[in-house]
């Protein structure tokens, strides 16, 4: 099983808004060539890895390229710890937080095809070997009104998802899921006076509502009328850092405290039962605001993404601070496979449930699939069922099913 690197290049791609990323190549022994695209995204914390451009990549490759030609590594740990050390930064500023990605997911493909296995499986058998759990069907955060930073409507909530949880298959609930999505176009085209809503950044439909809770009382009538309320339920993605500005946050043309932000997010979950989680609720500064929304909402899903970045550290102090329940994994935030693994299992150490997410400027790369298999993720967000989505829908079925 030669695992030896020959070659690594980077090139550069376009997302799915037209705007440039990374595309890794690591060739092994025989010419073997083994690729990974790097998402990007619009809406980022302030602590995440560091992005290069296309032109700082070429000169990190190049660094990375010296290190790793010639050489064999037994595992992706063991790949990405040489990396790591090289850039010797806190946030990935010297290789790249996108090209070292990039990197330790092509050199993932590379184990898998020489031991003549699934990406996942050598994930699972890396990283969560000693978990012993039951395989389960996560649910799927699928972003079908999109707002914020995402779209050009008056919405200040980034994303309103459809949290469709499959009963027995993921091919029966995508269809349902695709049939929703349908659905909710021709209603939002009537009430657009006939015409067809534009797509936001992740597919979902965008346009003007009378307000922010407009959108939560649509999926909910919709959800009850076409019978799907036993499976399909509510999530928003708030990522309230867009409307935080001087300690308070601008919503709904009006002005908050953190305090009365909290009050409004309690009436939308008493007034809508099908709302079952929210992430980004407030700013990622913003530690005691989750920790009382918590408290508010018990069982509901308070999702950290900006506030937890896919770093261990950050899902340690704000899991153990009772700020949070679920949180985000998006592997670019961190920068390795490595790392993203380890948050994952710093969360499931905590009780803590995982959603392993895309990025709003996404790539037809279906990864993030794989490492939510492996890691017993509790949830996928993957945008709506439409254009480059659909890679990991199916990805999905040809998984789980």
């Amino acid at each position: 099983m030669n695992k030896t690197i020959e070659n690594i290049e980077v090139r550069q791609i376009f997302d799915s808004r037209g705007e440039p990323t990374v595309e890794v190549e690591i060739m092994g022994s025989g010419g073997k060539k083994f690729l990974a695209q790097v998402p990007s995204g619009k809406s980022r914390g302030s602590r995440e890895a560091a992005v290069f451009s296309f032109s700082e990549a070429l000169v990190a490759v190049s660094a990375i390229r010296t290190l790793v030609v010639g050489k064999s590594f037994d595992s992706i740990r063991d790949f990405d710890a040489m990396l790591l050390k090289e850039d010797g930064t806190d946030n990935m500023s010297r290789l790249g937080g996108n090209v070292v990605l990039g990197a330790s997911i092509a050199f993932g493909r590379l184990i898998a095809e020489s031991e003549k296995k699934e990406l996942w499986e050598v994930l699972r058998e890396e990283f969560f070997g000693d978990y012993k759990k039951e395989n389960f069907l996560p649910a799927i955060f699928s972003n079908v009104v999109n707002g914020g930073v995402h779209a050009d409507n008056n919405l200040d909530i980034q994303e309103y998802m459809a949290v469709a949880r499959p009963k027995h298959s993921f091919t029966e609930t995508i269809a349902r899921l695709e049939k929703f999505y349908k659905h909710l176009g021709v209603f939002l085209k009537d009430k657009n006076l006939g015409k067809t809503p534009p797509l936001g950044d992740e597919g979902g439909y965008s346009m003007n509502f009378k307000d922010n809770f407009e959108p939560i009382r649509i999926l909910q009538s919709l959800i009850i009328d076409e019978g799907l309320s036993e499976s399909f339920s509510i999530g928003l993605d708030v990522a309230a850092s867009g409307f935080y500005g001087e300690n308070s946050y601008r919503f709904g043309g009006e002005t908050f405290s953190s305090e009365q932000l909290a009050g409004v997010y309690k009436k939308y979950f008493e007034d809508a039962e099908l709302l079952c989680s929210i992430e980004d609720p407030f700013h990622e500064s913003d530690e005691k605001g989750f920790a009382d929304i918590k408290k508010i909402l018990g069982e509901k899903w308070v999702v950290g993404d900006d506030l937890t970045v896919t770093n261990k550290k950050f899902i340690q102090e704000y899991g153990a601070g009772n700020c949070i329940n679920a949180v985000i994994i998006k592997p670019n935030q961190i920068g390795s496979v490595s790392g993203a693994c380890e948050a994952m299992r710093t969360a499931h150490d905590l009780g803590i449930k995982t959603i392993v997410s895309h990025r709003s400027g996404e790539t037809e790369d279906v990864f993030i699939i794989h490492l939510a298999k492996a890691g017993y993720a509790r949830g996928v967000k993957i945008g709506a069922p439409v254009k480059e989505r659909i890679a990991k829908f199916n990805e999905l079925i040809r998984l789980f099913d």
